[in-house]
């Protein structure tokens, strides 16, 4: 009966060594930024229901911009287009499109955030397409898509490398002559180093060759929350005003 001969050392594979470099920055900058928003989760209760005054104003005035910044560059109607919302948390604008027309079987939402997800399918109707994942790499065709929705999502990336390539993503699934929509701060906030504000410049980086409408709302938020509890006129006419605003709410037309 012969003998299996062993194995000398250099008939076994020899291990690769993997460079800390090699390892995929996606997955690290998602890591962060799921901690972050643990954090963020904990010490929120309560900031951003609809119970609160002040977040109401917050939401009546970004959704009624909204609305107006589509009207005003042709949008007639969302029936018959089809939406994706990066960044959907629990799906309120997801839901909000809903209300102003569009269609379930049209609508997605992608959010790095399972319980997220979760609390999304409780919360949409049936047709609305919800699933886990980064939006740096998004698992649909191009030219996809009417209209494309980020909301505060690219101020809680710190990587210009995922954020640049979650910019190239949103504009491959969407379609010639069709909208990115962009809702975000521009300024930091020295409270929360897990967020960094994303200006003018920036976004007309992130998206070479397009047409960039950009205007700012939403009162600071330390001055919105205190102001809105007490008088809602008081808000609107220190946001109308601009100085005091934090946020862009842009619209990026693909060529």
């Amino acid at each position: 009966m012969k003998g299996t001969r062993l194995k000398a050392k250099s008939d076994l594979p020899v291990p690769v060594p993997v460079a800390v470099e090699q390892i995929d920055f996606k997955d690290r900058e998602a890591g962060r930024i799921r901690e972050a928003y643990a954090r963020r989760q904990k010490g929120n209760q309560g900031r951003y229901s609809f119970l609160n005054p002040s977040h109401v104003l917050i939401i009546q005035e970004r959704d009624g911009e909204l609305l107006s910044l589509l009207s005003r560059y042709g949008v007639e109607s969302l029936e018959r287009k089809r939406i994706l919302e990066i960044g959907c948390g629990t799906g309120y604008l997801l839901r909000a499109f809903l209300q102003w027309g569009a269609l379930p079987d049209n609508v997605f939402g992608i959010d790095l955030l399972q319980e997220r997800i979760d609390q999304a399918r409780k919360l949409c109707p049936y047709g609305v397409r919800l699933e886990c994942g980064n939006a740096a790499a998004l698992d649909f065709p191009d030219a996809s898509f009417d209209l494309v929705m980020q909301s505060v999502v690219f101020s809680s990336i710190l990587d210009p490398e995922m954020r640049q390539q979650i910019a190239g993503e949103m504009l491959r699934v969407l379609r010639p002559g069709s909208f990115a929509l962009w809702y975000d701060f521009f300024v930091d906030n020295p409270r929360n180093p897990d967020v960094r504000g994303i200006r003018s410049s920036e976004i007309r980086n992130l998206f070479p060759g397009c047409q960039i409408y950009l205007r700012r709302i939403t009162l600071a938020p330390p001055i919105g929350r205190l102001v809105g509890q007490y008088s809602p006129f008081v808000y609107m006419l220190l946001s109308r005003g601009k100085i005091l605003c934090t946020h862009y709410l842009g619209l990026i037309k693909k060529n």
